[in-house]
C-alpha cells in the first residue's frame, strides 16, 4: 500500500503547552483559547463542544447526546460521562405497535430521548474545571449571534431538507430558511434563537450568586427543570409530521427532571503495552475491546500494514465482535450483559478460531458464558437471506451519515473532540444528535430534540428492546488509552457503526506500525458494512466491505477473491479520526483527519 511515513496530509503537530483536536475548526480554536484563559482540558472540551452544536447543527446538537471517556490528574482515575439520556417513561413498545409501527422512526418527536450533551458538559465542568461558565459559553454565543461560516456539507443538507422544512416543519423554516433556501459554503450563518438560549441559561446561571458550583447547577435547572424543559415538553406534546405520518412525542418536562449525567467506572482491556478505556455496553465502545482480544492471537506484524490480509483478518473480527454486540448489548442497568465473558481471552480464542480464508457472509454471535445469543426477527431474517433489507434512503431519516461504505463524501453524522492540558489531563468526547434534519425546530430554543430512540428494538424480550428509562445503545463511541500504566492517548471519530472500525485502524497504524499521530490517521481506510445498522431502517449488507481506492488494486483484487462484497470508495472518503496525546515527558502530538476537510487538530 502506498502509504507513507514521511509524507502527511497534514503537519504532525508537537508541543508543550496543550493539544485539541476536533472535526470543526472554531471548536478547536474554542477549546485552545480555554487553555490559554488558564482552563483545564475540561473547560475546553466543554467550549469546543458548546461551538460544535452551533456550527455544526447538522452533525449535532443542544438536544443531542454527548458521552465521554477522560482521564483526571488530579483523582488519578479514569471516568466514563454518561451523556445518553434514557428513553421517556411512556415510551414503551406497545405504545409504537398501537401506531402500527415496528421499527422506532428515525425521524421526529418519537425517537426523541432526553437530552443529555447539556447535564454532561455540566457535571464535568462542575467537578473539573476551573473557568466560569461565561467564558465556556461565551464562543458558542458569539458564533449564533453574530454568525459562523456555513459548511458545504451544511448547505448540502439545507437545500435537501428545504422541502420537508416548507411543508411539514414550519418551526425549522423559520429557523434555517429565513435568508433563502440555499446558501452557499462560507455564507454567514446565525442562529439567534439558539443564542438567546445559551444567553437565558447564563443569566439564570449567574442570577444564583458568584458562586461557580451554584451557577452550574442553576444552569442545570433552567435546562433540565425550567424554561428549556416546559417548552420541549410543550412542543413534544404537539403532533408533528415525521415522514410517516403526524404524531406526538413521549417526552415529557418531568422525563427532563428526573435525570442527571453521571460518572460510570470505563470498561478496559490491554493489548501489548497498551490499555484502552470505552464505555460499557450502552454504548459499542466494548466492540472495540473484543476486536483487540481477537488480533491478539493473530501475527500483525507479520501480515503487514496495509496488507489485504491484514485488511481480511481486522474485517473478520469486526464481524465477529458486531455480531456479539447485536446479540447482547443493551442498557447494563436494565439488562444483564455478560461483559466479562465477551471480553475474556478464553472466549475469544474460542471465537478467534471462525476466522478464515474467505470473508463470512454469516452473522456468528458466539455463547458467551454459556448465554444463548437472541437476535431480532428482522435481523435473522436479513442473514438466512444471505442479504440486507433493500431499502431507498429518505433526507430524514436515520443517522444523517456518510451513505454506509457506498462511497458518498462525508456529508454529515456526529462530531467529536479529543484534548490534553499541561496539569495531565485528557478527555474523549463525541457529540452527537439533535439533528436538525431529523426532527422539527422546537420554537424559540434553536435547537431540535434527538432520535436516538431509533437504536432501541421495538420487537420485546432483547438485550436492546425498547424499555422506558432506559438507555438505547448507542454507536458512540470515545477512546481513552494509556500506555506503561499513564495516560496517554485521546482519540475517536463520527461515523455511527464505524466508530469503532476506523479508529481501530489508527489505534493499530500506531501502536502496531508505530507511526506518528497523524501518518496513521493517513493510512488507507476501510469497514465492514456486514452488521445491521443500528439505524432506522435497520439495513443490513452482509459480507459488505468498504475500501478506500488508496489501499491500491492488488489488494483490492485479492480482497474480492477472499469473498468479500467489496465497495470500493474514492480516496479520503471513510473516517473524520481526531486524536491527541501526551508522553511522559510533557510532549503533546495531535492529528486530524483531511477526509472531512473541517477537522482541525492545535498544539502549543
Amino acid at each position: 500500500m502506498p502509504l507513507a511515513t514521511g509524507f502527511t496530509t497534514r503537519p504532525e503537530l508537537s508541543g508543550s503547552f496543550g493539544a485539541i483536536a476536533s472535526t470543526h475548526w472554531l471548536a478547536t480554536q474554542a477549546g485552545m483559547r480555554m487553555l490559554e484563559l488558564g482552563g483545564t482540558a475540561f473547560d475546553a472540551a466543554a467550549a469546543a463542544g458548546f461551538v460544535l452544536e452551533v456550527v455544526e447543527p447538522h452533525q449535532n446538537g443542544l438536544g443531542g447526546e454527548a458521552p465521554m471517556v477522560l482521564w483526571s490528574a488530579a483523582e488519578r482515575e479514569a471516568f466514563v460521562v454518561d451523556g445518553q439520556g434514557p428513553a421517556p417513561q411512556a415510551a414503551t413498545p406497545a405504545a409504537l405497535r398501537e401506531l402500527g409501527l415496528d421499527l422506532v422512526p428515525g425521524a421526529g418527536l418519537l425517537a426523541s430521548c432526553v437530552p443529555g450533551a447539556f447535564g454532561a458538559w455540566l457535571l464535568v465542568l462542575e467537578r473539573f474545571g476551573s473557568l466560569p461558565l461565561r467564558e465556556v459559553l461565551s464562543p458558542a454565543i458569539g458564533y449564533a449571534r453574530h454568525g459562523f461560516p456555513a459548511l458545504p456539507s451544511l448547505c448540502t443538507v439545507l437545500a435537501e431538507m428545504a422541502p420537508t422544512f416548507e411543508r411539514s416543519w414550519p418551526s425549522s423554516a423559520e429557523l434555517w430558511l429565513s435568508s433563502g433556501p440555499s446558501p452557499s459554503p462560507g455564507d454567514r450563518l446565525t442562529n439567534v434563537a439558539l443564542a438567546g438560549t445559551f444567553e437565558r441559561l447564563l443569566e439564570e446561571a449567574e442570577a444564583a450568586g458568584a458562586e461557580r458550583a451554584r451557577q452550574l447547577e442553576a444552569a442545570r435547572k433552567a435546562f433540565y427543570e425550567g424554561f428549556v424543559a416546559e417548552s420541549l415538553g410543550r412542543f413534544a406534546a404537539e403532533a408533528q409530521p415525521d415522514g410517516l405520518g403526524v404524531h406526538a412525542g413521549f417526552l415529557t418536562a418531568d422525563d427532563l427532571a428526573a435525570w442527571r449525567a453521571s460518572f460510570e467506572a470505563p470498561v478496559r482491556r490491554g493489548f501489548r503495552d497498551f490499555e484502552v478505556c470505552k464505555t460499557g455496553p450502552w454504548g459499542q465502545g466494548p466492540v472495540f475491546l473484543q476486536q483487540l482480544a481477537l488480533l491478539e492471537g493473530f501475527d500483525l506484524d507479520g501480515l503487514g500494514l496495509g496488507s489485504p490480509e491484514l485488511v481480511h483478518v481486522v474485517a473478520e473480527c469486526a464481524k465477529l465482535a458486531l455480531a456479539d454486540r447485536e446479540a447482547f448489548y443493551g442498557d447494563p442497568r436494565a439488562v444483564d450483559v455478560p461483559l466479562d465473558d465477551l471480553l475474556s481471552a478464553s472466549y475469544n480464542d474460542e471465537r478467534r478460531r471462525l476466522v478464515g480464508d474467505e470473508a463470512s457472509l454469516e452473522l456468528r454471535p458466539g455463547s458467551p458464558g454459556g448465554r444463548e445469543a437472541v437476535l431480532p426477527a428482522v435481523v435473522a431474517r436479513q442473514y438466512l437471506a444471505g442479504t440486507g433489507r433493500e431499502v431507498e434512503e429518505e433526507a430524514a431519516f436515520g443517522e444523517p451519515s456518510h451513505g454506509r461504505g457506498r462511497g458518498a463524501p462525508h456529508a454529515h453524522d456526529t462530531c467529536h473532540l479529543d484534548v490534553a492540558d499541561r496539569f495531565g489531563n485528557l478527555v474523549s468526547a463525541t457529540p452527537s444528535g439533535g439533528w436538525l434534519q431529523s426532527s422539527p425546530a422546537v420554537p424559540g430554543l434553536g435547537f431540535c430534540l434527538g432520535t436516538r430512540a431509533q437504536m432501541f428494538w421495538v420487537e420485546e424480550g432483547l438485550p436492546a428492546s425498547l424499555r422506558p428509562g432506559a438507555r438505547p445503545r448507542t454507536t458512540l463511541s470515545p477512546a481513552l488509552a494509556f500506555r506503561d500504566g499513564e495516560p496517554y492517548l485521546a482519540f475517536g471519530t463520527p461515523g455511527g457503526d464505524q466508530q469503532d472500525q476506523w479508529p481501530l485502524r489508527v489505534f493499530l497504524a500506531h501502536a502496531v506500525f508505530e507511526l506518528p499521530l497523524q501518518a496513521a490517521v493517513d493510512t488507507a481506510s476501510f469497514h465492514v458494512d456486514h452488521a445491521p445498522s443500528s439505524f432506522y431502517p435497520r439495513e443490513a449488507r452482509p459480507g459488505g466491505l468498504a475500501v478506500e481506492s488508496s489501499l491500491g488494486p492488488a489488494a483490492l483484487a485479492e480482497l474480492g477473491r477472499r469473498g468479500h462484497r467489496l465497495t470500493e470508495a474514492p480516496a479520503w472518503t471513510l473516517g473524520r479520526v481526531t486524536a491527541v496525546s501526551r508522553s511522559p515527558d510533557g510532549r503533546f502530538r495531535a492529528a486530524a483527519d483531511a477526509r472531512s476537510g473541517q477537522a482541525y487538530a492545535a498544539v502549543r
